[in-house]
Parts: C-alpha cells; structure tokens; sequence
C-alpha cells in the first residue's frame, strides 16, 4: 500500500507542490493511502455561501444543481465552489481505515461520522444524488470520500438527529470563537444573526457577556428575527440591510448609544458586507469575519479608507472545542434545538 503524507499533498494533481485545499485538481479515485480513512458518504452539507451561488446559478432548478455539483466534482476532484472557493462537510460511515492508522485513532470500521474539514479539500467521488434539500443545503448522495490523517471529524452522537447535527457542525467554528472573543460586559453586533450559524453565535455571545454585557441580533428578515427572538438568543433584535454600511452604522449607534460594537460577528453568506462590520465596530474592537462570502481585500483597504482602527480575524472554521460546544449548545437550549429540528434538519 502507498505511504502518504498526512497533509493530502500525494493526492494533488495540479499544482503539484500545493496542499488539498488550494489546488485547482486533487485525485479522488478511492485507491486508500496508508494513512487515509474511506469514508461511505450519505449526506453533504454544502457551505451556505457556496450553496447560495449554486442555487442562483441553476435559477433554483434541481436538475440544473445537480449538474453544477458534478461538473464540480468532474473538474476538481473535490466539491469546492470556483467561485466562492468553499465547499462544506459531510456525514458518512467509515468503510476501512489505513494500516498506518490502526489502533492509533478513536475510529473503527462502522462509526458514523461528521468530517470537520471543508470538501474544498476533501477527495469525493458522487455516484448518484438522490435529493436535493435546497431549504437547508444539504445533499444526500451516494459515493465515497477520503479523510486525511490530519482531518477532524466528530462522531455522531446518540442523542442528537443526525441532519441537526450535520447542520449544527457545520457552523461550529462560529460559536466556538465567539466564546473566545466575547468578554463579560462587551457589546456584540451579530450581523445574520438569525440564521444559522448567527443563533449559534447570539446563544454563546449571551452566554460569555453576561448580565453587563449586550447582544444585538441583526437578521434581514422579520420571520426570522421571530425564531431568533423565540429562542432568547439576543437582548436586542434589529432588522437591517448588511450591504449598506452607513444605515446600520447609524441604527447601531442609535443603540448602543453612540458607543458601537466591541464585538462584530459577521456570518451573512451574501457579498459586499464588510464595511457594514467595519462601521459598526469601535476603535480597537474586533470583528470576527465567519462567513466564506467575505472578501478580505475590500475590508482591510476599507477599514484603511475610513481610519478604523479595528483587528480584522479571519474565519477559520476549526477551534479547539469547537464540536463539544455546538453539540451542547443543542443540548442546553430546548428552543433552539426545536428551532434547528424545524428550520435545518
């Protein structure tokens, strides 16, 4: 059996050189590396963002999705968007497991698992796609995925549906970090704060700012500030427009009374929302950018334009802790996790 690296670099094609996840090309035929897990893959959940582009890409047609994730999988050997360049998660059974492997992981042929590393890097074939749920972006499939000795992944635990699990772990990055970020008595801007991964966000902000602090839900629309509302997640909620930075720089101040945000988390999937973050946050604030609709360029030369003095953390997906906090965020909040069973699973 082939020895392979533990990044997935013996599985690019184009460039060689480069890791998994910025290569143009990765091989996914199923032939198992030594130190590889095959994964039988029953759903994907696809990256909000990514997920969005396709849908009005194919004008929401089902057939027409169907074709665009293949033709992504055709060309790339991977389900990464080319052109939001993200991908999302999976949910499979773990079919064999690599003898370099064995015995040193707390996996065994069998276990049903959560990958948490993105597909824009995860060698996937799709043998067929059976459904097409485009109200909570997920996909169930049949094929096959491999995870490299250096992914993450959760296994599926027992006391949670495994389509609520799959969408709560897709975002868990989100509430992990902001339970890093967030200080008793800090004010927090929750921009897309009703959606998924921002109800996540509103519920651990809560939580760290305590009783001195505040946390403003900002959503687009009125039914979903209801949801977010039904759950308590937030002390304030507010309806606005992300991708006009002056208006709800100004309803902000209006709230906070003209003192701003300490903390911005940023989770909409739409583009052109970074100096509604920037406008909203303090000098000296920080703005956590979650979302993969983000560009980085707009929001460091804007931030530079307008003489914010704000630190900018890029949205990285993974955290230590991140999965076991998600997961007990499902646990503790019974209309959270009634809200996430109706809306996402």
């Amino acid at each position: 059996m082939k020895k392979g690296c533990p990044y997935g670099t013996h599985r690019v094609i184009e460039p060689k050189g480069a890791l998994p996840q910025p290569a143009k090309k990765i091989d996914n035929t199923m032939e198992l590396y030594d130190n590889e897990i095959l994964i039988d893959v029953q759903t994907l959940n696809i990256d909000s963002a990514s997920f969005t582009q396709i849908k009005s890409q194919a004008d929401g047609d089902v057939e027409k999705i169907k074709e665009i994730m293949l033709n992504i999988i055709a060309e790339r050997g991977k389900h990464q968007n080319p052109v939001t360049g993200s991908g999302g998660m999976l949910i499979g059974t773990i079919e064999k497991i690599g003898p370099a492997l064995e015995g040193k992981i707390d996996l065994k042929v069998g276990d049903k698992i959560a990958t948490l590393v993105s597909l824009s890097l995860t060698p996937l074939r799709i043998d067929e796609i059976l459904a097409v749920r485009k109200n909570i972006d997920q996909v169930d499939i049949k094929g096959k995925a491999i995870l490299f000795e250096s992914g993450i992944y959760a296994v599926l635990p027992d006391d949670i549906p495994e389509n609520l699990a799959l969408s709560a772990l897709d975002v868990a990055g989100a509430p992990a970090q902001t339970a890093k970020l967030v200080k008793p008595g800090d004010t927090v801007l929750i921009i897309g704060g009703a959606g998924k991964s921002g109800m996540l966000c509103c519920y651990e902000a809560k939580r760290r700012a305590g009783v001195t602090g505040k946390v403003i839900c900002a959503g687009r629309s009125q039914k979903s500030l209801d949801n977010a509302r039904r759950a308590n997640v937030a002390d304030i909620y507010v309806s606005i427009d992300a991708t006009k930075p002056v208006e709800v720089m100004e309803k902000i101040k209006e709230l906070t009374n003209g003192e701003m945000a300490d903390v911005t988390i940023n989770n909409v999937n739409i583009p052109d929302t970074e100096m509604t973050s920037v406008l909203a946050t303090k000098n000296d604030g920080v703005i956590y950018f979650f979302s993969m609709a983000t560009s980085f360029t707009k929001a460091a030369l804007g931030a530079e334009g307008v003489g914010s003095d704000v630190a900018m953390i890029v949205g990285n997906g993974y955290t230590r802790g991140h999965a076991e906090i998600t997961l007990q965020i499902m646990r503790e909040s019974k209309e959270l996790r009634e809200i996430y069973e109706e809306l996402y699973a």
